[in-house]
């Protein structure tokens, strides 16, 4: 049996049946869907991912080479976990779901600084520890990131970062001469910031301690609006006060919200390691601002040694 495409008839060697019933024509999509993008960092000097796989990743903060679980990398490592461990400093192990500690290979400093060189021009920096989240106080894959932001902002340009994390966005943003106003629910992460700021020799970034839904809607009651937003939402959390916050129960709050406060012209990113794909993003972005531009994708690191490992949902777009 064979399907003629040209004639549209379905036929069994050289014998002909009946003509298949019509079938209604396909309702044409009312919106253009976005093309799915992968976004690397491209000017890191003092970072680098060596290997992935088995459940981990190799990578080099600076001087130092840690090993870190990494439950995307889910295919066999490219070098063997003797060549690993020779070359790590320290490994973290978990001691639970979300929380574990660093086991040192060798001697390693309390804290250490690292350097990013914006596309733009200017530097910004980073003084890194070991956390018992498994982080060290930067997400490499964000430098694609900075580098936009840097190439949208300016002077007389405002920008808000919600979620802030230790302010790369925000660092970027200052080093071209954009108000900026960081935001986070974490007070130690504001401090850890303020200290980023001042080693990349700038200042002027207007911090903010506070759960990051109800300050959006505050801005939105006062009538402010941002030329780029930048958020990074994570799955759970806790507020200053205790306010808890679950993604999937709060998303259509924060971007029903967030959406009112981009300027007309203006630009935002929101990026998400929950586990949300790009799709979903734009599905729920697309509801409210539907004339909007947007680029969907994943924020990826690539290894030395070939994979390419992907680290989050990523949405950018602009307003009319």
């Amino acid at each position: 049996m064979r399907f003629d495409r040209e004639n549209q008839t379905l036929s069994r060697w050289c014998c002909e049946l009946p003509a298949p019933m019509s079938t209604p024509k396909a309702r044409p999509s009312q919106t253009e869907h976005t093309a799915l993008q992968r976004w690397f960092p491209r000017n890191w000097r003092d970072h680098e991912l060596l290997d992935s796989g088995a459940g981990a990743r190799l990578e080099r903060f600076g001087d130092l080479v840690l090993i870190r679980p990494e439950p995307h990398a889910i295919w066999d490592r490219g070098m063997d976990l003797d060549a690993w461990k020779r070359m790590a400093a320290a490994e973290f192990m978990p001691t639970g779901r979300t929380k574990g500690q660093w086991v040192p290979h060798q001697s390693v400093p309390d804290n250490w600084e690292i350097q990013y060189p914006l596309v733009t021009g200017q530097t910004i920096h980073f003084s890194l520890e070991f956390t018992r989240f498994k982080h060290v106080g930067v997400f490499p894959e964000q430098g694609n990131n900075w580098d936009w932001v840097a190439e949208k902002m300016g002077p007389g340009k405002r920008m808000l970062n919600l979620f802030a994390y230790t302010g790369g966005a925000s660092l970027a943003a200052r080093a071209v001469g954009a108000e900026v106003t960081h935001v986070d629910a974490i007070k130690q992460v504001v401090t850890w910031t303020r200290m980023n700021m001042e080693l990349s020799g700038l200042d002027g970034i207007r911090w903010c301690v506070e759960d990051a839904l109800k300050f959006a809607t505050r801005e939105l009651r006062r009538g402010n609006t941002y030329d780029l937003i930048v958020m990074d939402p994570p799955s759970w959390g806790l507020g200053p006060k205790g306010e808890k916050w679950k993604l999937e129960d709060q998303i259509g709050q924060l971007i029903s919200a967030t959406a009112q406060l981009v300027s007309p012209g203006g630009s935002l990113v929101m990026n998400t390691y929950s586990g949300l794909s790009p799709s979903s993003l734009e599905n729920l972005w697309r509801t409210v601002l539907p004339e909007a531009r947007m680029e969907v994708g994943e924020l990826c690191l690539e290894s030395g040694t070939g994979q390419v490992l992907p680290t989050g949902s990523l949405l950018r777009l602009e307003r009319p």
